[in-house]
């Protein structure tokens, strides 16, 4: 049962005979989109299809015939949430001249994980981990959400599996980051570690630079 006291899968019986049409699409998208929005300001607690359906002006029923209960819309407001963080840190790396180091990007994106809806997606990791069967999904979604982005940021000149291999170590540490900004807001030692992240990726694009002429040149005569 939700926590309408209506049984979400009855719900989800008598609903969907036009949700999938492009009008049906657009609200859903609305809907969704103003759920979203509660989300980001009241977090998870107390998240209920009632409370879902206040914010989107709505009825739970009405939800109910464009999502399949309460934990699917939980999951996809969760989920764009978590969009509007990567759009958001995406414009912050890509900003400026081009040619920019990876390195610079890593740290152009950082301010914006911590602010906004941040702590809202901290909760949803906390929740996956604290009943791992029902929410697991919250946790495992985020990588494959946040690795696209990675990647893309990557040198071109990188093979598939570099590319792979140093995103997953940008995700891993960042998600450290996080976790000690929430828990103790040590800005010093996140500085610390963040300067070795840096002089990490610093190190992995010198290897794989492209050498400039006059280089490859004074490589050749040195030898």
């Amino acid at each position: 049962m939700d926590a309408t006291g209506s049984r979400v899968s009855d719900g989800r019986a008598g609903y969907r005979r036009s949700a999938g049409s492009p009008k049906g699409e657009a609200r859903r998208r609305e809907l969704l989109s103003l759920v979203t929005d509660d989300l980001a300001v009241n977090g998870l607690v107390e998240f209920s299809l009632r409370r879902a359906a206040r914010a989107a002006g709505t009825t739970h029923k009405v939800l109910l015939y464009y999502f399949d209960g309460v934990e699917d819309l939980l999951t996809q407001a969760v989920l764009q949430l978590r969009q509007r963080r990567i759009e958001r840190a995406l414009a912050a790396a890509t900003h400026g001249p081009a040619g920019r180091s990876l390195a610079d990007r890593v740290r152009a994106m950082w301010p914006t994980l911590i602010i906004g809806e941040s702590w809202v997606l901290d909760q949803a990791i906390g929740l996956s981990l604290y009943d791992a069967d029902r929410y697991a999904h919250l946790s495992s979604e985020a990588s494959r959400q946040y690795l696209p982005a990675l990647l893309s940021l990557c040198p071109p000149q990188w093979d598939d599996q570099r590319k792979v291999q140093v995103s997953e170590l940008i995700l891993a540490v960042l998600r450290g980051f996080l976790i000690e900004w929430r828990t103790s807001a040590d800005a010093g030692g996140i500085d610390a570690g963040f300067a070795a992240l840096i002089r990490a990726l610093e190190s992995e694009e010198a290897l794989t630079r492209p050498q400039k002429e006059g280089e490859s040149r004074r490589e050749l005569a040195e030898g």
